[in-house]
């Protein structure tokens, strides 16, 4: 095609370049036809021998043949190589002509425009054959009338004796540019291919169609990432709207999604990493890719892990429950046991006194200060309560907590309140003496809302407390409020219930940061309420 499309511009070229020069041949021609008929009409000679036969008619031909105006005649075509010089008086009879059987006779071709005084140069076909012609009238050697006229003609063969020169140069022309296109459409061909890995354009179609299908139909969000360092590709699911043919280094990218990136880029075959977007958590895959030898770049493939690591996290809450009600149980056990063995005995007043002290601090030491009557909570946070005191950090109930419905939904309350408390302990272990943490929890019908409160520095940077990612040299076990994946996962779990988790101060004269969290459908009315109602 490219090549068609430059013989097309050459042709179209060359015929332009044609006619422009047949029209210039002819142009001189016709000039020098012009020159020639006005150099003779205005020879004194020519214009006396004119102006003698003015009015005479019919003229002696054999003494026209003899005369002088024939020679003349005769000598300017042996010198100038026209096809023909013709003298005529005022009636149009001929006083030199190259046929002598002619002379005499009246001319051929128009001869009134002449002897009105106008000079006629035309392409006319007359006793010698076609050939251009210029006529020019004789004035009298006084000036006052025209006598006569001169025609010069010349030939075609001679006008277009340098066409077939022209038409041989413009063939060669034609032959070298088409030739060098020819050459710049292989080039340009070789280097597609180079670019396309052979890949013909007809492929591209498909290949493009293909690679949406393939960016767009797999679950896992997609970045590649040329070894320049310019983004080439990107899927909606990786979340990362507006960054193709941009550099990594004009992006605002998660520090540890950029550092992977960075050391696949650098050499490294493969790179894992684990970060957080928004409230998703992300495990992030980069490796190196090739064809053949040459290196392609890099890819990263973004796996959003949320719904495994939430299922962790709700595991975990309910193991921290569940290990609180062994611990209970083995308590209860161990009592049960003192009891039954202090009234075998006979010691019932010790019986007794130990009952008593038993439902005053609860199934365990640690529910002492959990004063809350729901057995799923006052279980699990005395469990929290023992691992705060671990860290040096007392976990204590608000005034205000008041629950009297039943836990319906464990795994989603154990969820965000273990996140909300785990947090706060972080927080507080870190402020100064004395370090607490403050619960408050509040049911109304199947609701429950809750406040975490901690004595520890607070927030700073409170308008994106859900959104920071930990950095790539963050310990997992270091973190504190906007650090980690607990905050972004606890409030996914209120917002999937048509619940909201918010910071509802950010730090306090007497406090450090308070998170508040509303969870709808997680409670329900206590079976002695039922039986009340």
């Amino acid at each position: 095609m490219q090549v068609a499309a430059a013989a097309v511009v050459i042709a179209v070229c060359i015929s332009a370049f044609a006619v422009l020069g047949i029209g210039q041949l002819r142009d001189e021609a016709e000039s020098t036809a012009l020159a020639v008929a006005r150099t003779v009409a205005s020879d004194p000679q020519v214009r006396a021998d004119v102006a003698a036969s003015v009015g005479e008619a019919p003229l002696d031909a054999e003494a026209l043949a003899d005369g002088p105006l024939q020679a003349y005649a005769a000598g300017i075509v042996a010198r100038t190589d026209t096809l023909f010089v013709v003298i005529a008086n005022d009636l149009g009879l001929r006083l030199a002509h190259p046929d002598p059987e002619l002379l005499g006779e009246r001319v051929s071709t128009d001869f009134a425009r002449v002897i009105a005084g106008e000079e006629v140069v035309a392409w006319e076909r007359g006793t010698l054959g076609e050939s251009v012609r210029a006529k020019v009238p004789v004035v009298s050697p006084d000036g006052d009338a025209v006598v006569g006229e001169v025609s010069v003609g010349i030939a075609p063969s001679r006008v277009f004796a340098d066409a077939p020169l022209l038409v041989g140069l413009f063939v060669v022309i034609a032959l070298v540019a088409l030739g060098i296109a020819a050459l710049v459409s292989f080039l340009i061909r070789r280097r597609l291919e180079s670019l396309t890995r052979g890949v013909q354009p007809e492929e591209l179609g498909g290949l493009l169609q293909s690679r949406a299908a393939v960016l767009e139909g797999v679950h896992d969000g997609v970045l590649a990432v040329s070894d320049d360092g310019i983004v080439r590709a990107v899927n909606d699911a990786a979340g990362l709207p507006e960054v193709v043919g941009r550099r990594l280094d004009e992006l605002e990218l998660p520090p540890r999604l950029r550092a992977a990136l960075e050391q696949a880029l650098g050499g490294e075959p493969l790179v894992h990493a684990e970060l957080v977007l928004a409230d998703r958590v992300v495990y992030v895959e980069v490796r190196r890719v090739h064809h053949g030898p040459r290196s392609l770049g890099v890819v990263a493939v973004l796996r959003d892990r949320t719904d495994v690591v939430a299922l962790a996290e709700r595991l975990d809450a309910v193991r921290a429950a569940t290990n609180a009600l062994r611990a209970q149980r083995h308590e209860f056990a161990n009592r049960m046991h003192a009891v039954r063995g202090m009234i075998a005995a006979g010691r019932v007043d010790e019986a007794q006194d130990l009952l008593a002290e038993f439902s005053a601090r609860g199934a365990i030491p640690e529910e002492a200060g959990i004063e809350v009557d729901e057995p799923f909570l006052r279980s699990f946070l005395a469990a929290k309560r023992i691992e705060a005191r671990e860290r040096g950090v007392d976990l204590r109930m608000g005034e205000d907590t008041f629950v009297v419905g039943i836990v319906a939904e464990p795994e989603d309350v154990a969820a965000v309140l273990g996140n909300l408390v785990d947090n706060a302990v972080t927080a507080a272990s870190a402020g100064e003496v004395p370090r607490w943490v403050e619960v408050s929890l509040l049911d109304a019908g199947d609701e429950l809302a809750l406040t975490v409160t901690d004595s520890g520095p607070g927030v700073d940077e409170p308008e994106s407390v859900f959104e920071r990612a930990r950095q790539a040299e963050d310990d997992a076990t270091e973190r504190v409020h906007g650090r980690g994946i607990g905050l972004p996962l606890a409030r996914r779990f209120t917002r999937r219930r048509g619940g909201e988790l918010w910071l509802a101060e950010a730090r306090g004269d007497q406090h450090g940061a308070v998170f508040a969290a509303r969870l709808p459908g997680v409670m329900r009315e206590s079976v002695m309420r039922e039986r009340e109602t």
